[in-house]
């Protein structure tokens, strides 16, 4: 047993807790693929959800959490049309408040509404991101390794999609393929509506050219192959205009890394921080000790760390959220 312990990098109490406590019944996962060659890929993905919520809930007993604060919608038919989706993208962002230009901090926004997020990378593994619920508490796991923050405040907005449209979907439909491809053009339609609305974004579009998107990349933080599909649904560009800026990227070399990506003026990337204030908050009132929390969690200070982005070697730096103790 010390072996095994040792070489997964686990304590032994890991091995012999009996469950962690969550929040509640979990939620299907929303994955992005299913069948055999990601079968491996989705269990780990399903383990790493459970630690992730038995991880928060730990501090439920001390620290208030932000209140759950999500829209959420079902369609008229089976699926949602795009019209359905345009409509409770704008209802999503009424409802939080915002108005119809930039969205300054998307993983911001969400732990603000009471959605917890983890940034998790998980080297050599294709997973991009997860959604889930635990009993009335969403979660979001990212867990990409991209280089662009453009593209990864994307995904968090493409998760933000599946906990406003996709709550009443069972697994079963998650398991076929032709149904997940439809939820998951589904959640890209929401989160392109969501972060560029057609009541503003259409009015800054000026020209069909690539390097024209540049200036609009920094002031929205889309990408700009994503602001291309996006001015490509909203009927601003037909296909002959659409394929000829894409020939511009690919011969800019703008496919997997684009202006604004690296460098001196790169876009910042998001990082998640509820749950490393809530963690700062709990552990410096005195009354739940590190040492109490890793028994009671049973996983390996590494992965703690991964996952709530606190550094147990450090009190940390003050972090402007507001969780309080109970």
């Amino acid at each position: 047993m010390a072996r095994i312990a040792d070489a997964l990098e686990q304590p032994i109490l890991f091995f012999t807790k009996q469950d962690r406590r969550d929040f509640g019944k979990h939620s299907a996962n929303f994955f992005r693929k299913v069948g055999a060659d990601t079968k491996r890929r989705n269990q780990a993905c399903a383990v790493y959800a459970q630690w992730l919520s038995a991880t928060a809930f730990a501090f439920d007993s001390i620290a208030n959490y932000p209140a759950v604060d999500i829209p959420s919608f079902e369609p008229l038919g089976g699926s949602y049309d795009e019209d359905e989706i345009e409509e409770y993208a704008e209802q999503t962002r009424q409802h939080f408040g915002l108005g119809l230009g930039p969205i300054s901090n998307v993983i911001r926004l969400m732990e603000t509404k009471g959605v917890i997020v983890s940034r998790y990378k998980i080297e050599g593994e294709k997973i991009e991101a997860f959604s889930y619920w635990s009993g009335p508490r969403p979660f979001v796991f990212l867990s990409s390794v991209k280089e662009s923050a453009a593209r990864a405040r994307f995904d968090a907005a493409h998760e933000l999609a599946h906990l406003c449209l996709h709550r009443w979907v069972g697994s079963e439909e998650i398991e076929d393929k032709d149904r997940l491809k439809e939820i998951e053009h589904e959640a890209d339609r929401f989160a392109g509506a969501f972060l560029l609305p057609r009541k503003s974004f259409p009015n800054e579009v000026y020209s069909p050219r690539a390097d024209s998107f540049i200036d609009l990349k920094a002031r929205w933080k889309v990408s700009i192959q994503a602001m291309v599909y996006r001015a490509k649904d909203l009927g601003l560009f037909d296909e002959r205009q659409v394929t000829n800026i894409y020939k511009q990227i690919s011969f800019k070399k703008w496919r997997t890394i684009e202006p604004l990506d690296r460098g001196a003026k790169s876009i910042p990337f998001e990082e998640p921080l509820l749950l490393k204030r809530v963690a700062e908050l709990v552990f410096q009132s005195g009354r739940y000790s590190v040492d109490s929390f890793k028994s009671d969690v049973a996983i390996s200070m590494r992965d703690l760390e991964r996952l709530t982005g606190y550094p147990f070697s450090d009190a940390g730096a003050e972090i402007d959220l507001s969780p309080s103790l109970k």
